[in-house]
C-alpha cells in the first residue's frame, strides 16, 4: 500500500462540497494539499480549517480552471511551496445549461465545456510534467455518471462528461509507462452545493465523504492493479 503522508496533492474545486471533503480527507492522512477556488476567501477559509484540524498543511489558492493562466500559477504555487506534486484532483466543476439545445444560451454552453473539460485539460497539461519530474503519481479526475448515461436535457452536461471519460482513458494509457496513475470516479446524485444550490439533507443521496472515501482508496491501492473507472451510486433508490 502506497505511504500517502507528505505526498502534495493538488485539488480543484477545493473550498466546498465533493473538493472540501476530499482535501480534508487526504489532509487527515498527512498529505499536504493545495486546493483551490474561483473564490481567494473560500479557498483560504477552507485551507485554514482543514490545517487547524490536523495532519497535512492546506494551502488556499484562488484559480479558475478555465483559464490557463491561473492554472499554471496555481501549479507554480505548489512546486514553489512544497517542491512539486504527486497527487492531482481534477475535481472543479458545474452543472447548469439543462434545457432543449435550442433553449441553452451559448455563454452558458461554452461555461459547461470550458469548465468540466477544458479546465481538466489545462490542470493534466501543466501537473504531468511535474508528475513525472517526481517518477510518477496518481491523476484522479472527478466526473459523474452523466457521463455514461444522457438525460433529457442533459446535452451540455453529458457532452462534458461522455468527453471526460474519453478524456480520462485516452489519458490512462498515455501514462501508464511513466508510473502516473490515472483513474476516474464517477459519483450519481451527491447531497452537495452543486450548481450553486444548497445541500438538500435528503438521505438517499451520496455525502461528499463518500466520494472523499473512494479517492483515498484509489490512492492506497496496490501499485500491481489500476482501478481507471469507479462508478458510484446511492445504494437506495431515490424516494418519492
Amino acid at each position: 500500500m502506497p505511504a500517502l503522508k507528505g505526498k502534495v496533492a493538488i485539488v480543484t474545486g477545493g473550498s466546498k462540497g465533493i473538493g472540501r471533503a476530499i482535501a480534508g480527507a487526504l489532509a487527515e492522512t498527512g498529505v499536504h494539499v493545495v486546493l483551490c477556488a474561483r473564490n481567494a476567501v473560500e479557498a483560504a477559509k477552507a485551507a485554514d480549517e482543514i490545517t487547524a484540524a490536523g495532519g497535512g498543511r492546506a494551502l488556499g489558492v484562488a484559480a479558475d480552471v478555465r483559464k490557463l493562466a491561473d492554472v499554471k500559477a496555481l501549479i507554480a504555487r505548489a512546486v514553489k511551496e512544497y517542491g512539486g506534486i504527486d497527487i492531482l484532483i481534477a475535481n472543479a466543476g458545474v452543472g447548469g445549461g439543462f434545457g432543449p439545445v435550442d433553449e441553452i444560451d451559448p455563454e452558458r454552453w461554452h461555461q459547461v465545456i470550458e469548465t468540466n473539460l477544458t479546465g481538466v485539460y489545462y490542470c493534466c497539461h501543466e501537473a504531468v510534467p511535474e508528475l513525472k519530474k517526481r517518477g510518477g503519481g496518481w491523476i484522479i479526475i472527478i466526473s459523474s455518471l452523466a457521463g455514461r448515461y444522457a438525460f433529457a436535457g442533459g446535452t451540455a452536461y453529458n457532452a462534458s462528461k461522455f468527453g471526460l471519460l474519453g478524456f480520462t482513458e485516452a489519458l490512462m494509457l498515455d501514462l501508464r509507462d511513466h508510473g502516473i496513475r490515472v483513474s476516474c470516479v464517477m459519483p450519481g446524485s451527491v447531497d452537495t452545493c452543486f450548481n450553486e444550490k444548497q445541500p438538500t439533507g435528503e438521505s438517499w443521496k451520496l455525502a461528499p465523504g463518500d466520494v472523499a472515501r473512494a479517492v483515498l482508496q484509489l490512492l492506497e491501492h496496490e501499485d500491481r492493479a489500476l482501478p481507471s473507472r469507479v462508478e458510484l451510486r446511492p445504494s437506495q433508490p431515490k424516494r418519492r
